[in-house]
C-alpha cells in the first residue's frame, strides 16, 4: 500500500505556544481522511504546513516521499489545497474562471481540455458561462472544487468544504469528493461535522489543542469507545485526553 502522506512528529510553534504537538500521521493512497476537532483545535494548521503554506517548526512531512521543507516545489506539482474562504474572481464567468486558472499550468490543447475537465467536474449546466456573482454558495463550492482537482493532483487538501452549506448542497459536494476519490484521488480533509465525516471518510483522526488523539475507521473509533455515533466518541475521546 503506498503512503500518500506521512507526517512524523509534526510541531508549530507561535512565539512560546505550540500549536500543533508532535503529530504523527499516515495516510493512504487513495484514502479520504478526516481530521475532525472543534475550531482552533489545529486542524487547519496542520493542513497549511501539508500544503507548504505554513513552515514547519520541527518534524517531517512527506507527500508521496517528497518533504515538504526540503522540496516544496516539487510537492506543490503534487497537491491541490481548497481553503475554507477560498474565493474567486466574481466578475468573470465560472468557464473564463477556469480558463484562468488553467492558464497558470498549461497552455494550448492541454489548457482546453484542463477547462473543458473543470467544467465537467463542476457539473454546473449552463451556468457555467453565468458570472460569478450570480452564484449560490453550493454553485460557487463546485467551482472552487473543480478549479481544485483539474489539475489532477495526487493529494487534494481540503479545509471545512462544506462550511456554510445548507443539507442538499453539503450533500452534493460530498457526491463530489466522493467521485473524487473513485478517481484515484486522495483526499484529506477537514470538519468539525462529525457526520459528514462519519459518512465519507475511510478514516478519521481526531485532532484536541493541537493533539491528535486517536485514528481509525469511523466503525473501529465507535466500537472502540462504545458510541453510536463520531459526536460522542469525540467528546468521550477528548474528556479522556
Amino acid at each position: 500500500m503506498t503512503d500518500a502522506l506521512v507526517l512524523t512528529d509534526v510541531r508549530k510553534t507561535y512565539g512560546q505556544r505550540e500549536a500543533v504537538h508532535g503529530v504523527s500521521l499516515t495516510v493512504h493512497e487513495g484514502e479520504v481522511f478526516g481530521l475532525i476537532g472543534h475550531n482552533g483545535a489545529g486542524k487547519t494548521t496542520l493542513l497549511r504546513m501539508i500544503s507548504t503554506i505554513l513552515t514547519i517548526t520541527s518534524g517531517k512531512i512527506e507527500v508521496y516521499g517528497r518533504d515538504v521543507a526540503k522540496e516544496g516545489d516539487e510537492v506543490r506539482k503534487l497537491i491541490s489545497y481548497l481553503p475554507e474562504d477560498a474565493g474567486a474572481y466574481k466578475d468573470l464567468t465560472g468557464r473564463k474562471y477556469l480558463s484562468f486558472i488553467a492558464e497558470l499550468f498549461v497552455s494550448g490543447k492541454e489548457k482546453d481540455e484542463m477547462v473543458q475537465k473543470g467544467v465537467e467536474l463542476a457539473d454546473l449546466g449552463d451556468k457555467i458561462d453565468f458570472r460569478i456573482d450570480t452564484y449560490s454558495k453550493g454553485m460557487m463550492r463546485r467551482l472552487l472544487i473543480a478549479r481544485a482537482i483539474m489539475t489532477s493532483p495526487k493529494l487534494a487538501i481540503m479545509d471545512e468544504v462544506t462550511s456554510g452549506l445548507d443539507v442538499i448542497n453539503a450533500y452534493e459536494i460530498r457526491e463530489v469528493i466522493r467521485n473524487i476519490a473513485k478517481s484515484g484521488v486522495t483526499v484529506i480533509m477537514s470538519s468539525h461535522n462529525m457526520f459528514e465525516v462519519d459518512m465519507l471518510c475511510d478514516r478519521v483522526g481526531m485532532v484536541d489543542q493541537g493533539n491528535l488523539i486517536d485514528v481509525g475507521t469511523p466503525e473501529e473509533l465507535k466500537k472502540k469507545y462504545g458510541k453510536e455515533t463520531l459526536e460522542e466518541v469525540f467528546v468521550t475521546a477528548v474528556k479522556g485526553a
